[in-house]
């Protein structure tokens, strides 16, 4: 496990770029991602990080109230879903998760907890409220993730 502090937005949204660079490196069909921590640890703003760093340019909807939102550009299609609001287990098999494509799949999960069955993750990040920064932990299941930073 990898433990750091973010002190600020340019310091969440260099993980961001880290994790946005691995995973367009990564010759993975399919990468998910959980995100933990209590609300207004950044979860949210990492995720559009992520995903604006890969190369999405246009706005990033929070899925707070739609519980997921798909951005499919270069040959990716991320699904990014927020958990908050349910409780339900189907309301993520709504989403259809397996499914096959073509292109690379990657799947950012926030409040994974709530999940009713559980999911392997490939990477897992831990938001933590600290004053005026926010302690990150990090876990991995695969190799590809193992230099994930905030110094690029």
């Amino acid at each position: 496990m990898i433990e750091f502090i973010l002190k600020d937005e340019s310091d969440t949204n260099a993980l961001g770029k880290s994790i946005a660079k691995t995973i367009l490196e990564s010759k993975f069909e399919s990468i998910e991602i959980h995100l933990d921590g209590d609300l207004g640890t950044g979860k949210t703003f990492l995720t559009k990080s992520i995903l604006k760093n890969s190369g999405w340019d246009r706005t990033v909807k929070s899925p707070t109230y739609t519980l997921c939102e798909e951005y499919q550009f270069k040959k990716m299609l991320f699904l990014h879903i927020d958990l908050y609001r349910t409780e339900e287990a189907e309301d993520i098999d709504i989403f259809n998760l397996e499914r096959k494509i073509v292109h690379k799949k990657i799947i950012i999960i926030e409040w994974p907890e709530r999940l009713k069955t559980e999911r392997l993750y490939d990477l897992k990040i831990n938001l933590e409220h600290l004053e005026n920064s926010r302690k990150v932990k990090i876990d991995h299941r695969n190799n590809i993730f193992e230099g994930i930073n905030v110094d690029e």
